[in-house]
């Protein structure tokens, strides 16, 4: 039976790099996959996977109103696809993690999504929220504070390394931006700003 899994992290847990290897054993078997990328994050270009590490690959440029389970169909009915995986999950809406549920029950294909779990003020993502309501699997992948202690939290941090408070919930941005955090630590950053 073909699932929905959502591996989730604060930043810089591997994420990308994580999808990277899932498809690439997948194709390793002669099984064909399928990513996706929301079109919002162009830092290494549309419709592309990249990880810190330096791997990466073509995907496709999902937006907001995209239908996923009909692009997962049009594709399948071409070429069977074996696996989707889909990168920065967080940046999906509602409706399209309702059709990714419908490409794991109807078309019977495993969906592999990765993203973050929060924003910079703690606040879920509208697309992790659905996620963690929907998905039949949730695992988190693990990464680090400074102090050593799991972080789970991803600080904003202004062009002097400050700690950002408010602003829009969308701010797409790599290491220049986004620090991850204990608990402690992040509201001690916050406290401080």
């Amino acid at each position: 039976m073909a699932k929905l899994y959502f591996y989730y992290s604060a930043m810089n847990a591997g994420k990308s790099t994580a999808l990277l290897q899932s498809s690439y054993n997948y194709r390793e078997r002669g099984m064909r996959t399928l990513l996706f990328a929301p079109a919002i994050d162009t830092r290494t270009g549309p419709g592309r996977v990249q990880s810190r590490i330096g791997l990466g690959a073509e995907a496709i440029a999902f937006q907001p109103g995209d239908n996923l389970l009909e692009q997962v169909r049009a594709t399948h009915s071409t070429l069977p696809v074996s696996c989707v995986l889909v990168d920065e999950a967080q940046f999906l809406t509602r409706p399209q993690v309702e059709q990714l549920t419908e490409v794991a029950d109807l078309l019977r294909i495993p969906v592999l999504c990765y993203g973050l779990r929060t924003d910079f003020q703690a606040q879920l993502f509208p697309g992790s929220a659905a996620l963690l309501a929907l998905a039949d699997n949730l695992t988190e992948l693990k990464t680090i504070c400074h102090c050593g202690r799991k972080a789970t939290m991803n600080l904003r941090i202004n062009a002097d390394g400050r700690a950002v408070k408010e602003g829009a919930q969308v701010e797409i941005g790599g290491n220049d931006r986004y620090l991850p955090m204990c608990r402690r630590h992040f509201k001690e950053a916050l406290a401080s700003a």
